[in-house]
């Protein structure tokens, strides 16, 4: 979700990748929370950083969102970049019928958005079209 934010509210100012320790495949509650805000990340591949180390990519930040509770799996990147930690709960560890996880979910979609734009916008890199805008608030 942090990456199609950063994307989505940038503008293009942020080339931004997306990894875990491990892919898996993207989880559908995730993909469906985005889709109700009008992003579509159902044909993003997920990616392990073991990708992006092998190719050399450099990066300018590198922002972590794993929660305290699973800070041990969560991915240490080597190498330049400003290092941040934006800690969420994982929707994957969600658990209670469909409509409780899916509350859940957005409201963590909610809380990265909060936080993807606050950055951004202390960045001077923020930057909406009014439909985007009308979605924020």
């Amino acid at each position: 979700m942090a990456e199609a934010f950063l994307s989505y509210y940038s503008g293009g100012k942020f080339k931004t990748y997306s990894a875990g320790l491990e892919p898996g495949k993207l989880n559908p509650y995730v993909v469906k929370a985005m889709a109700e805000i009008g992003i579509d990340i159902s044909n993003n591949r997920t990616k392990s950083v073991y990708e992006f180390l092998e190719k050399g990519i450099s990066f300018d930040y590198v922002i972590t969102v794993c929660d305290e509770a699973n800070a041990e799996r969560c991915p240490v990147f080597p190498g330049g970049g400003q290092r941040l930690h934006w800690g969420f709960p994982d929707p994957s560890n969600l658990s209670g019928n469909e409509e409780e996880i899916m509350e859940h979910t957005r409201n963590i979609r909610d809380a990265i958005r909060e936080r993807v734009v606050g950055w951004l916008k202390a960045k001077g890199a923020y930057y909406a079209s009014p439909s985007q805008e009308k979605q924020n608030h």
